[in-house]
């Protein structure tokens, strides 16, 4: 018996309640590393980018960015840029259609907007970069020469501009999504106190941005029936489709969004003003309208992570038991539902006596912070994990050993059980792997010519999350394939692939006779890509869509058939049609049942979120590995070694889950060593808005990755399986910096490490 099927009997006794999917342990197609299915026509130019799109007639968008942080609109002048080469019209707040406040992101409305003030609607800006107006013209040269010439006139309002400055101010949002913004148990700082060994700091990280390859793009047409179809870089068709009806004042069934292919999103493909500027544009032209963003425009009218301040102490008992666990922390944010939960893994990692676990904000003057990726969880790990490893040096004990200690037997903060959690498994199969064991635990140690080299490891964690009310129709045709429709997205990370996979494994189908339909709001209504969720959402659908096809296609069973009078329980999906599950002798081919007709189809609806939710701790675990060479001279930083175990239930296809864990880590590497936005606290402007000044890893900075999947299912998730796009970059920035500290004795708390922090202790100690 294998590992994961011992895993699995044993939640099973566990866990009693609830129905294990039969696919769990599944492994035809389920569980093999298939190359994507999209790969051949992304790297051959085939695959269409909304930039892409081409329409007849179409006419060009360039945005004018202001110039101030906050205030109001005194004058704006658009003569030299309406009367210029090429240009059809200009759109500011004096004419702009009338647009509705756009409906923010959460993860159950129907919204997917950072912003709560529809553009061009007043005279009032919020930020420095803010869109007040936008400039169509028959070309996108003469678009961006005529931008130039609008002349705009501010009456400035002081700008909080400064989070440092702020800090003072700093309140408790209303909640941190859905939790409480501060738990506590017990007298916290008395066991503090009283404890034998004590690490009490404060970590920080600044702004970071998204840098996806592909720029925001949107291309708007209205229909002469006043009908809206908008093409996208979204990475949620369907609540852009909710967010654009609902500003136009427009019927959802009268908006089409469409978006096959999205290069890159991180939570920052959603609804901004871009999208709601290029439809009003498309409006008052009366042309279809292209707008695509610049590199600086994306660092400036859209959001990425906010920063923060975080203060971790820690009080363990001289065998390296919590005793005291606090977490108070502050960031820097616009709005209430992007709250940048830097506090939820100190939430339920780590068993302590007693805690304070909480989080304030501080509102902004600048562009609305937005969701990227694992948002929260990745700088709140940071403090966390790098507190974590200043404890065990302080203690005497490896790193490992302490989070072994301090293991808990149920979620630390709700006492609920866990549904699945191998956090320990994961830190002992990649120390092996790494050769944790050959560590040489001495700050500064270990050298290799000019290089000193340390070795660090943090946790990853990340929740589990499933959104409910997808649809998903699948369609047998006449030559007994399947096809997959779903309004879905892939960015990249193959869910194409993976839905055929597991399409292919529900309907023991060959993986080469289903194909996966998705990228427009025409096809069944599905969950958004964010918050590692979509693929799990999908595989419950997917699996409720093939249970109602048996009722379609038992329905076609002729009096003649062996299955004649059979029910859905009855029989199973096998070798390209349907089986007696206890007699297989007694089958039809999906041929047979199709029939003479096109086609039949069977549309299936994902359920409501299970009661386990609120009776299980459900989250992903793993263990990060990393190695470092820090120049003994220059204090440049190289990461030169990584492994990665990772806990993230079934693995439906390990070669694309694993180049999500990479891409991850890269990422994490990246927020480590090198990203930060820099803003003139003066202008509330971000000064570095451009992959010039705006560091991010590059090919010479990335080394191997090795990634280690524990593949152990969850019993309570459809087929086991968790999301792995966001769980590996939590933990990487502590890994960093804590490899950095075992080859140079220098604690950074202040990310990014760069080389004067090495030296000079600015942002050290």
């Amino acid at each position: 018996m294998s590992m994961m099927q011992r895993a699995t009997e044993a939640l099973n006794r566990t866990l009693p309640d609830r129905d294990v999917d039969p696919l769990t342990t599944a492994r035809r197609v389920v569980g093999q590393p298939v190359s994507r299915v999209d790969g051949p026509a992304k790297v051959t130019g085939g695959a269409a980018f909304t930039a892409d799109v081409d329409l007849p007639g179409m006419a060009f968008a360039s945005l004018v960015p202001s110039r101030i942080a906050r205030g109001r609109i005194r004058r704006i002048d658009v003569t030299r840029a309406a009367a210029a080469p090429g240009v059809i019209g200009v759109v500011t707040h004096d004419n702009a259609p009338r647009m509705d406040t756009p409906v923010l992101m959460t993860l159950t409305a129907k919204g997917c907007a950072f912003i709560d003030v529809a553009p061009l609607q007043d005279d009032v800006v919020r930020w420095n970069g803010q869109a007040v107006a936008v400039v169509v013209a028959e070309s996108q040269e003469c678009a961006d020469a005529a931008a130039h010439l609008v002349h705009v006139e501010y009456d400035a309002d002081a700008a909080r501009t400064s989070f440092g400055d702020l800090q003072s101010e700093a309140v408790f949002p209303a909640d941190v999504l859905g939790e409480p913004p501060e738990i506590t148990r017990g007298d916290v700082d008395g066991a503090l106190a009283g404890a034998a060994f004590v690490v009490d700091e404060v970590y920080s990280t600044p702004q970071h941005h998204h840098m996806a390859i592909e720029l925001h793009a949107t291309v708007a047409r209205w229909t002469p029936e006043g009908k809206l179809h908008v093409w996208d870089s979204t990475q949620a068709l369907v609540r852009t489709r909710h967010s654009l009806a609902h500003a136009m004042g427009l019927p959802e069934e009268d908006v089409t969004v469409t978006c096959r292919a999205v290069g890159g999103g991180f939570g920052n493909k959603t609804v901004w003003d871009h999208q709601l500027l290029c439809v009003a544009a498309a409006r008052v032209t009366g042309r279809p309208v292209r707008l695509a963003l610049r590199r600086k425009d994306a660092f400036r009218m859209t959001g990425g992570r906010a920063p923060s301040r975080q203060r971790v102490a820690l009080g363990a008992d001289a065998a390296g038991r919590l005793r005291a666990l606090v977490h108070d922390s502050v960031t820097g944010i616009v709005h209430e539902n992007s709250p940048e939960q830097v506090s939820v893994p100190a939430r339920h990692l780590y068993a302590a006596d007693t805690y304070r676990i909480g989080q304030k904000k501080v509102v902004l003057d600048v562009v609305p912070n937005a969701s990227m990726r694992a948002p929260g969880d990745s700088i709140g790990s940071f403090a966390l994990e790098s507190a974590i490893d200043e404890l065990a040096s302080r203690v005497g004990l490896d790193p490992i050993e302490l989070r072994r200690r301090n293991e808990p037997a149920v979620d630390p903060t709700d006492g609920t059980r866990f549904s699945k959690r191998h956090l320990i498994e994961a830190y002992r199969r990649g120390a092996e792997r790494f050769g944790w064991q050959e560590r040489n635990r001495v700050p500064g140690g270990q050298r290799d010519g000019r290089w000193l080299v340390g070795h660090g490891t943090a946790s990853a964690f990340y929740p589990y999350i499933r959104m409910p009310g997808g649809k998903v129709r699948i369609r047998i045709t006449a030559d007994g394939r399947a096809i997959v429709s779903a309004a879905a997205n892939d960015m990249g990370m193959g869910t194409e692939t993976v839905q055929v996979q597991q399409a292919a494994e529900r309907l023991g189908l060959p993986i080469d006779r289903v194909g996966f339909e998705f990228g427009d709001t025409t096809l069944p209504e599905s969950p958004i890509a964010a918050g590692s969720a979509q693929t799990a959402s999908l595989v419950i659908t997917v699996a409720a869509a093939a249970e109602e096809l048996k009722k379609v296609l038992l329905k076609r069973v002729p009096r003649r058939s062996a299955l004649y009078g059979l029910k859905p329980n009855d029989v199973v999906y096998r070798d390209g049609g349907l089986r007696h599950a206890g007699d297989p002798s007694r089958a039809a081919t999906f041929e047979e049942l199709v029939g003479e007709a096109e086609y039949v189809e069977a549309v299936g609806s994902s359920p409501m979120l299970p009661l386990e939710f609120m009776k299980y701790s459900m989250h992903g675990y793993g263990a990060h590995f990393c190695e470092v060479r820090v120049d003994a001279v220059t204090g440049e930083t190289r990461v030169s070694r990584w492994v990665a175990c990772i806990d993230a239930g079934r693995i439906i296809n390990p070669k694309t889950a694993a180049s999500q864990i990479r891409g991850a880590v890269i990422m994490g590497v990246g927020s480590a060593l090198m990203e930060e936005g820099l803003v003139d606290r003066r202008t509330g402007r971000t000064v570095n808005a451009s992959a010039a000044e705006y560091h991010v890893p590059v090919h010479a900075d990335v080394c191997d990755i090795d990634v280690i999947f524990l593949d152990l299912p969850d019993p309570l998730t459809p087929m086991g399986v968790h999301g792995v796009g966001e769980i590996g970059i939590v933990g990487v920035a502590a890994a960093v910096a804590n490899a950095v500290y075992n080859a140079t004795g220098v604690r950074v708390r202040d990310l990014p490490i760069t080389l004067d922090k090495i030296f000079t202790g600015s942002g050290a100690s």
